[in-house]
């Protein structure tokens, strides 16, 4: 079924999950659709690899803890970011390289200073390939790190190929 993406969330130079600038990183891009959940668009490398060819599950938990943790940010003015409390990763089935995957984020129960989130990450044919469910704390920026948005090079970038809509199961 297809959902309007309806926002793009920045990107940052040096994240190992949405930096554009990590020669090493997954370089993420992360939607925000219609359906209120966010979606994270990734092709996963070489050397993102455990077994040949199979996409490591640290590389898994980082993507969904991630984009679950993201999710919390759609349609916020607040300037809050979710650090993880807790996280559990459930693997069903091998994630492969060199093929674009989705990655799929929604927010369960938000309360207070807390919230929870749950995920999957979607192979190309729509299979669920790996689950996700983590709890977050909301903190300012300020208190997790020194943080300067222009050297971070914290910003959405436009991209021609970015969607303007997105299927999911």
């Amino acid at each position: 079924m297809p959902h309007r993406v309806t926002g793009k969330q920045p990107n940052s130079r040096m994240c190992l999950v949405c930096g554009l600038k990590n020669d090493g990183g997954l370089h993420a891009s992360f939607y925000e659709v219609a359906s209120g959940e966010l979606v994270a668009l990734f092709t996963p490398r070489e050397e993102h690899q455990s077994y040949p060819g199979r996409l490591h599950g640290g590389m898994i938990t980082a993507i969904l803890d991630e984009t679950i943790g993201r999710a919390v940010m759609i349609s916020r003015e607040e300037d809050f970011w979710g650090v993880t409390v807790e996280f559990t990763t459930r693997f069903m089935k091998p994630v492969p390289l060199g093929v674009e995957l989705k990655v799929v984020g929604r927010i369960v129960k938000d309360e207070g200073r807390v919230f929870e989130g749950s995920g999957e990450i979607l192979l190309p044919d729509g299979e669920v390939a790996a689950t996700g469910a983590g709890k977050y704390v909301k903190l300012p920026l300020s208190r997790i790190a020194d943080f300067d948005a222009d050297v971070q090079e914290w910003r959405v970038s436009e991209l021609p190929t970015d969607p303007t809509e997105i299927s999911l199961p």
